[in-house]
């Protein structure tokens, strides 16, 4: 079956679902605020099969994120806002309009300047469209890493930005400090989630200058600790113990052991 049957027969199987006579009552009760969630989740589970390096994973977690577009796409032809071929040509028109060094005469010298370029092409549409802040347009949204990434991107495109990686160190240095002062018996609770916040910022600063993608690099640090901690696990029950008996010590032995095996 070629593309766009494959397409049609999606289309098909969304319009039955939702089917005031025939379709599913689940389906049929959604709606764009009921469905984002689920569109979120597809979304991450995309990325965790990239990561995992499963091509037949990431087929059927690609399926389910398109999916989603169809489903508020259809959602939004039975309020007569548009279509999912609508979806289709804004987005075709938009990577069009973008790419003017592969549909157009433009030449870009790499894949550095064309990233610039790209920037550059979104600022102009955001002006068009009458942002009057370089802010504009970073959603609310969005993972609370990848939204300061973003929103650090635009601050950098005008220049607010540190040139390099090294003063960043000590913006971090210095935000650790500001938490530890608040970190006193009877601290306020808001004042110390607020310098963590500011840490926290100051990571994804790091990040930015090293090139590093934070959400990438915490889910894999994520992963990385839950490898080691089920080894933990694995064993002290092997040792007829349960991690729940040991001292933080013991577990801290088990776990450079763990550590070290890893580098063996």
């Amino acid at each position: 079956m070629d593309a766009s049957s494959s397409i049609a027969r999606l289309l098909a199987i969304m319009a039955r679902l939702r089917d005031k006579d025939r379709g599913c009552p689940w389906d049929k009760e959604q709606t764009f605020r009921t469905i984002a969630p689920y569109t979120i989740e597809e979304a991450y589970e995309v990325a965790e099969a990239c990561e995992a390096g499963d091509p037949r994973a990431l087929k059927g977690e690609l399926g389910d994120l398109l999916f989603q577009t169809v489903f508020h796409a259809r959602m939004a032809e039975e309020a007569g806002l548009f279509a999912f071929a609508d979806v289709a040509e804004a987005i075709s028109d938009k990577m069009v309009r973008r790419h003017p060094h592969v549909f157009g005469d433009v030449t870009v010298a790499d894949a550095d300047a064309q990233t610039v370029a790209w920037e550059e092409h979104k600022a102009a549409e955001r002006k068009a469209g009458g942002a009057s802040s370089v802010l504009d347009g970073v959603g609310h949204g969005h993972p609370a890493l990848t939204r300061a990434e973003k929103l650090q991107k635009r601050a950098a495109g005008v220049g607010f930005d540190w040139p390099e990686a090294a003063p960043v160190f000590d913006k971090i240095a210095e935000e650790i400090s500001e938490l530890r002062a608040e970190m006193v018996p009877g601290g306020d609770p808001a004042r110390i989630e607020d310098e963590f916040g500011d840490l926290l910022f100051a990571m994804v600063n790091l990040s930015r200058h090293l090139r590093v993608d934070p959400e990438q690099a915490l889910r894999g640090a994520a992963r990385k600790f839950e490898r080691r901690f089920r080894a933990v696990e694995a064993s002290v029950k092997t040792s007829g113990r349960s991690p729940e008996a040991l001292s933080l010590d013991e577990l801290e032995a088990e776990w450079q052991e763990v550590k070290k095996q890893e580098k063996i």
